[in-house]
């Protein structure tokens, strides 16, 4: 029996079917009316946040693709997002993509 925990398998390129969570994305069939004061607000949350940390611009990039589920040129779902994040943790997880 091995001592390795699921995050030891993700560390490999493995990935258990006990540890995708793909399907817990949030229901794209929600509506996010237009609403322009919201896309600015969080806009300017996302700038206020960018910084030099690749924390930071990912935190700022994230809401800036929230702002879209209410602009109507935007161009994205709960789910890309959710997604999105998922795999940029992913990669956080394993040390970067220059590992």
């Amino acid at each position: 029996m091995s001592d390795e925990t699921p995050a030891d398998d993700r560390s490999k390129g493995e990935t258990s079917t006990d540890d995708v969570d793909w399907e817990m994305a949030p229901d794209s069939d929600a509506e996010f009316p237009n609403d322009p004061e919201k896309v600015e607000f969080i806009r300017e949350i996302a700038e206020d946040i960018y910084g030099e940390s690749s924390e930071s611009r990912q935190v700022s990039a994230i809401l800036y693709r929230v702002s879209d589920l209410y602009d109507p040129e935007g161009d994205t779902s709960p789910e890309e997002i959710y997604l999105n994040v998922r795999h940029i943790m992913d990669i956080k997880a394993q040390g970067g993509l220059d590992r």
